[in-house]
């Protein structure tokens, strides 16, 4: 790392900011849009955060013991990583599908490969298309639970607002906006997850290089091969349904699996975009936001490889 430092190009991590701080942070833009899953569809919402926090920060106290490594509780990535898997779950999951999913995303995905700062996808999205795979069934049931503020005509289990897009219907904008609908408990609000994003934006805890060129490329994408023109209203409803705006601005500004220059995260940021418009309108779901940021986080060393600028006197020829 020393030699890294030294010899490599910028950017070089100066931030005074520790991984306990920036977590905390993470974890406030999400409180607004955690609470209102909550308020939408009552305590088995809670339940479900509940019980994906608790199982990720068991998981991640067992698995240090076992590796024989420090306790890392403290830094508060585990709670992120079980706050972010629970809001990606429909509230009619049962009590068993987060610990599943707590356990793939911290003991697979972040601890055999190293502990936090050494995964290469990010824990929760990796952990959301396991059980999608494994579990299409119950990830795919958005009833309503019993107990739930929500209220909804549609008795289909499956038809949440960007499926109903997908299938040309017309929804409610407005509601889709606020996240007064169906969809797994964190993802229904673009408003709160937008107001979340913009205060990690604001306070340089993310870089909002990598949402903007997300949501931006995702917008122009969906306008030229949408086949509605540019139809504002389509547009809108692409945007401010699915898992879009919970995917732009808190999984894919994730800090181990996303670019470190500027230009790789514009780049990253587009890829995004492009992925996500291409599962979305020609794949068989209506939503392609985890996959397309998996394959993405995939793709990190690549582009860092390309636009790391080589450091002087590094690489040129005699």
């Amino acid at each position: 790392m020393a030699d890294l430092l030294h010899v490599s190009a910028s950017p070089h991590i100066r931030a005074k900011a520790d991984t306990p701080y920036l977590m905390k942070m993470v974890l406030a833009a999400l409180a607004p849009a955690a609470t209102y899953g909550v308020f939408n569809f009552g305590p088995r919402a809670l339940l479900v955060l509940v019980i994906s926090v608790v199982s990720c920060e068991v998981f991640e106290v067992l698995m240090n013991r076992l590796m024989h490594r420090p306790d890392t509780v403290g830094d508060y990535s585990a709670f992120v990583t079980g706050l972010l898997l629970g809001m990606n779950l429909p509230a009619s999951a049962p009590w068993w599908l987060p610990i599943v999913g707590s356990a793939f995303a911290i003991i697979i995905v972040k601890m055999l490969f190293g502990g936090l700062g050494e995964n290469i996808m990010n824990p929760a999205l990796g952990a959301r298309c396991f059980l999608l795979i494994s579990f299409a069934g119950l990830m795919c049931d958005f009833s309503v639970p019993s107990g739930a503020h929500l209220q909804v005509v549609d008795t289909v289990s499956g038809a949440t607002p960007l499926a109903a897009v997908k299938a040309g219907e017309s929804i409610d904008l407005l509601a889709s906006f606020i996240g007064y609908t169906k969809g797994t408990i964190g993802e229904t609000s673009a408003l709160f997850l937008l107001l979340g994003g913009l205060f990690l934006a604001v306070m340089k805890i993310i870089d909002w290089r990598i949402p903007v060129a997300y949501i931006g490329s995702f917008a122009v994408f969906v306008l030229i091969f949408g086949g509605h023109g540019f139809d504002i209203y389509y547009l809108a409803c692409q945007l401010c349904t699915g898992g879009l705006m919970l995917g732009a601005w808190f999984m894919a500004t994730d800090y181990v699996t996303s670019p470190i220059t500027p230009m790789g995260r514009i780049i990253f940021g587009i890829a995004l975009g492009v992925l996500t418009g291409l599962f979305r309108l020609f794949g068989s779901s209506a939503e392609g936001v985890s996959y397309a940021i998996i394959f993405c986080n995939l793709l990190v060393p690549l582009i860092e490889r390309v636009t790391i600028r080589k450091a002087f006197g590094k690489g040129g020829k005699a």
